[in-house]
């Protein structure tokens, strides 16, 4: 049996965490562990659900709960974020040190890598502090085999003091020993003896000084050497949670901050320095006693490839290059399966007609049904299904391998001068395929000012409704010139759009950090992943159904009821012309302006629920017909263009204005979930639809002023 339920990285989510359903005699595990462990991947196998994982850093931006059972007993299994630490430096931090202290888990299971295990331990003894109910699970395994990396986990079990588990959580390996370890602690059959860490004896005085003044109802309720220590440590974020979680009174809370305040004046930067130096120092003799490295050369070749793939020199244009390929994929190969799919919704597209018909249905509403609807989702499906069918996998497919972060890193200095964070560079990766997955990925920036920097300029970035447009005016006025070349020249043209998306991201945001948003950057530290060959049989079908299909799924959402607007606009006439008409004649001196004309502002207009459809509404637009239409080939789009007065000038200036414009219905629908600020909403959608007017506007401006158009 499994469920899952996500919920933000967000006050909100700091308030409902702890608020678990249980079934009767259920019992709640914690999964802890850095990021890049395989945690995501862990909780899919033991729940059977299918959480997201990805060989990336930062990605469990949400907390993921699933069930198993084990012996006949029900497990709630709470996917924590993926954090270094638990001294509360970030909201991810403070959600995982909060739900293990104060939810009071019956098992916290803290997931490492077994290729990196010093660097992990040091959260392992972080979460001993506050709980000895703990398992340790070795993750990756087969990794540390194949890299000649041998773990003694039967010393490390006796070090730790609590059951540790080696596991390889993608092939399924050691699951059912990690099952009975989690078992055997929740059920109280494993003697624990979790290891403490001792720190120098001016510490160990100060933490047993503010132990005695810990009142005895608090006692009870949380680890007091571990809320010593936090106390000790300056962080203020703990009186916050105490209040929020046990109910901690004023009176309560300005004893312990006296009392803090009182012992750290001694030397408070010394103890901070001091447990960090301590935490460091035990993970160090640890590690040097269960870990033999037998070739110590074993990273070599991913620090070979990084010297290429991140140089100055190198990295981003191989990171050009690498996007351009993808593009040229996805435009290469969609064409053939997008004729298919119109050929097979056009066949029965006539077979409904034929029902409708038939059964003497009024012809309003076969217009309604069939012309309005159905070829809105016809046009919809077979424009979208297949280049997401071939970009998602491909982008999975770098993600896997372990790329994505390199892209942040080659960029982390470009948003670090636009006052933005370089984490940004992820989330853009993510815009490519959905602006709204995009910007659900901004939880993973810690700063609240640069999540909002990010959100807002997420739709700079083209999603893939947009793309259509971009491929088809790229192939139909670029790619034509350019002869035997076309496709190539197409895909550079997208390419181009992308880059001036990028840039036009760092100019706004630079923009935003001076007035609306100001600050400074935050600093983040970026963990390289190693690379790892991706599983294609995985990949292909994580791609498919957790992405396409739920790409597609919102866009059908929206997609049917914008079909029936736009039928009934154009078949509903005043003073002799169509509704929509009408708008296009009111949009048509600002088109002008812009370089379009008032049909084109129009279908953009329209598309507000999906992007997907601004061609379909500029071919019933041009055409006259009442209904949405697909031309048999893009030479006949091209003709129909032509014959309505574009220039190539048109089409650049209709590009430009589809790479800057309002974000889609499902995006801001998604923004104001993600920020609960109208205001932000609103800034969300003004900022690109007012640069791509400017700019627009300029573009043509500029050509007619020269006489190049």
């Amino acid at each position: 049996m499994g469920l899952t339920v996500n919920a933000a990285v967000s006050g909100t989510l700091k308030d409902d965490l702890l608020q678990l359903e249980l079934f009767p005699g259920e019992l709640v595990v914690a999964l802890a562990g850095n990021p890049n462990t395989g945690k995501s991947s862990l909780f899919n196998a033991l729940t059977g659900l299918r959480q997201h994982t990805g060989n990336w850093p930062g990605k469990t931006v949400s907390v993921a709960r699933g069930r198993y059972m084990h012996r006949q007993k029900k497990f709630l299994l709470v996917d924590l974020p993926g954090t270094y630490s638990l001294l509360a430096n970030s909201v991810e931090e403070e959600i995982a040190r909060d739900f293990i202290c104060f939810s009071r888990p019956a098992v916290t299971v803290v997931v490492t890598d077994a290729t990196c295990l010093e660097r992990n331990l040091n959260l392992a003894l972080q979460v001993l502090e506050i709980t000895g109910r703990v398992v340790v699970c070795v993750n990756l395994i087969d990794e540390a085999r194949r890299k000649k990396i041998h773990l003694d986990l039967l010393a490390l079990a006796q070090m730790l003091g609590v059951p540790v588990v080696g596991t390889n959580a993608r092939d399924g390996q050691g699951l059912n020993e990690l099952k009975e370890a989690i078992y055997r602690v929740a059920c109280n059959l494993e003697r624990l003896h979790p290891a403490r860490v001792t720190y120098s004896p001016e510490l160990e005085q100060a933490v047993t000084e503010l132990e005695a003044g810990i009142s005895a109802s608090l006692k009870e309720k949380v680890n007091q050497r571990w809320l010593a220590l936090r106390l000790l440590e300056g962080d203020s974020t703990i009186l916050n949670s105490l209040q929020r979680r046990l109910g901690l009174n004023h009176a309560q809370r300005e004893a312990l901050l006296e009392l803090s305040l009182k012992v750290r004046q001694k030397d408070g930067s010394f103890f901070q320095d001091a447990v960090v130096s301590a935490l460091v120092d035990r993970a160090e003799k640890i590690a040097s006693r269960v870990v033999r490295v037998e070739n110590m050369e074993h990273n070599l070749l991913d620090r070979k490839i990084d010297n290429v793939v991140t140089s100055r020199k190198w990295g981003i244009p191989i990171m050009l290059a690498l996007l351009g390929l993808v593009f040229w994929i996805t435009i290469s190969g969609a064409n053939y399966p997008s004729e298919m799919l119109s050929a097979a919704f056009h066949f029965i597209e006539e077979k409904l007609t034929e029902l409708v018909v038939g059964a003497g249905f009024p012809n309003w509403l076969h217009g309604l049904v069939v012309a309005g609807i159905y070829k809105t989702l016809a046009w919809v499906i077979a424009v979208m299904l297949p280049p997401m069918a071939i970009f998602f996998p491909l982008f999975t497919l770098l993600e896997d391998l372990g790329y994505l972060p390199r892209v942040a890193f080659n960029l982390d200095n470009l948003f670090k001068k636009a006052r933005a964070h370089g984490k940004q560079a992820l989330t853009m990766c993510m815009g490519f395929g959905c602006n709204a997955a995009g910007v659900i990925s901004c939880r993973i920036i810690d700063s609240p000012r640069e999540r909002l920097i990010a959100t807002i300029t997420n739709n700079f970035v083209p999603c893939n409704g947009r793309f259509p447009l971009l491929i088809a005016l790229s192939t139909i006025f670029i790619g034509k010139a350019a002869g035997a070349f076309a496709s190539l020249a197409a895909a550079g043209a997208v390419l181009g759009s992308i880059i001036i998306g990028f840039f036009l991201t760092l100019l706004i945001s630079r923009v935003l950090s001076a007035t609306a948003l100001k600050g400074l950057p935050s600093s983040f530290t970026l963990e390289l992943p190693p690379y790892r060959l991706p599983k294609v049989g995985r990949v292909l079908m994580r791609s498919i159904m957790d992405r396409t299909l739920f790409v597609l799924g919102r866009a059908v959402m929206v997609a049917a009821p914008a079909g029936l607007v736009i039928w009934v606009m154009a078949n509903t006439s005043v003073g002799g012309a169509s509704l929509l008409r009408h708008g296009a004649a009111f949009l048509d001196p600002l088109a002008r302006l812009m370089g379009l004309d008032g049909f084109i502002l129009m279908a953009f207009i329209l598309g507000f629920p999906a992007n997907e459809i601004v061609i379909p509404i500029l071919i019933m637009s041009y055409l006259s017909t009442g209904s949405m239409l697909e031309l048999e080939s893009l030479e006949d789009l091209q003709r129909l263009f032509l014959a309505n007065g574009w220039t190539w000038l048109t089409a650049v200036c209709t590009m430009l204005f589809a790479l800057n414009h309002f974000p889609c219905g499902t995006t801001l629908l998604t923004i104001r979930k993600e920020t609960n600020s109208f205001k932000m909403t609103m800034l969300s959608f003004l900022v690109p639809t007012l640069t791509g007017i400017i700019i627009c506007i300029i573009v043509a401006g500029t050509v007619r002023l020269l006489g190049l158009a």
